[in-house]
């Protein structure tokens, strides 16, 4: 995967990896930057994000604005518009290289976001109360200056439909992890009743929306098609459903581990091992309470809730039909991306493309 990305950067002219700097840079993050540093040697979550910005290689935080630029090198300029031609860099236009930095920006200010912890659920090792207060308050108003630089920047693009698809794509990030909350508060269930399709709805808002839209907005904004510019948004959508699914997978997949990777009860593999052994007897077994001779962990879930085995869980989605119909899915949609790409003309950005599906379709 990393070296996908690699080869992928230098397509496109420059490491995505810096796209934010200008922003990462400027003056009022960096006091932003100053003050979190009082959160050192406390377990508050934006620490792991402040790292992530620096370094990240599994999770790859710049690979949407990389898909972003590199859809727009790969549909090149459109014969509908050629007053604006010479705005032209490496194949790509100024306006998608900043709709690229939009796009990466208001990612991030919702990981900063998320980065918010329940002050109710703390323990005395987490850090003293007031710093982990302080970094509440740092998540909130950090995050909200990077999605208000972000939609400066959107404005200056002047282009309506872009902004109305961008902010859609807001919105849609906003559902999604809005219902992602209130479903995880209620105390009566450990995990969504959902299928696999209502699994698809979710994650599509909060993972693929924005992604989907922004490739539609670059096309829009090089003034391609209206069938272009749909198969840039299948192309996001789908590429972006199997990376997802992909990690969802990682805990179940992976030849070498020592210990037992932690899972959402309501990853893919789960929510389709449970449409195959039925709702009632996977609630069943989530409940039932750990044993001394266990190998097991709590769930993420509030204090009040019982301790699940975890490993003997994970072994039983291991051996049930869970883990190869997420495969599957993964790959039907990763075909699906790659059917999307076939209506660009063949160039190295397209191959890159195509590298960044087969990279995250390909399991041990």
């Amino acid at each position: 995967w990393s070296q996908v990305v690699s080869e992928a950067e230098k397509i496109v002219g420059y490491p995505t990896s810096f796209m934010s700097l200008r922003c990462l840079l400027s003056d009022e993050l960096s006091n932003i930057a100053m003050q979190v540093r009082k959160l050192v040697g406390t377990k508050h979550p934006l620490l792991d994000t402040a790292r992530g910005f620096v370094y990240d290689s599994r999770n790859n935080l710049q690979m949407r604005g990389l898909v972003v630029l590199l859809i727009s090198k790969a549909a090149g300029p459109s014969t509908a518009e050629l007053s604006f031609q010479h705005d032209m860099v490496s194949g790509i236009y100024s306006s998608q290289r900043s709709l690229a930095e939009i796009t990466e920006l208001i990612h991030t200010a919702f990981l900063v976001h998320r980065g918010i912890v329940n002050i109710g659920e703390l323990k005395s090792c987490d850090g003293p109360l007031k710093d982990m207060q302080f970094g509440n308050k740092m998540a909130v108003l950090s995050g909200d200056f990077l999605l208000a630089n972000a939609c400066t920047s959107l404005a200056q693009l002047q282009n309506t439909k872009v902004v109305e698809l961008i902010s859609s794509a807001i919105g849609d990030l906003v559902q999604g992890i809005y219902y992602e909350n209130s479903k995880s508060s209620e105390e009566n269930c450990l995990t969504d009743d959902i299928g696999i399709s209502r699994w698809k709805e979710q994650v599509f808002l909060r993972h693929s929306a924005l992604l989907a839209k922004s490739c539609q907005a670059a096309m829009e904004l090089a003034k391609h098609s209206a069938e272009i510019q749909d198969m840039a948004f299948q192309y996001g959508k789908h590429m972006s459903m199997s990376h997802k699914l992909h990690s969802d997978l990682q805990p179940f997949v992976k030849e070498t581990s020592s210990d037992t990777m932690a899972f959402s009860l309501n990853s893919a593999p789960a929510i389709l091992h449970q449409e195959f052994r039925g709702r009632e007897a996977w609630l069943k077994q989530i409940r039932e309470p750990c044993t001394p001779r266990d190998n097991c962990a709590r769930l993420k879930h509030p204090p009040h809730r019982r301790a699940c085995v975890f490993q003997q869980l994970q072994e039983e989605i291991k051996a049930g039909k869970g883990v190869t119909s997420a495969i599957d899915l993964c790959r039907c949609h990763g075909n699906r991306a790659l059917a999307a790409l076939e209506r660009f003309p063949p160039s190295e950005a397209r191959d890159a493309l195509a590298n960044i599906v087969y990279a995250v379709t390909r399991f041990p």
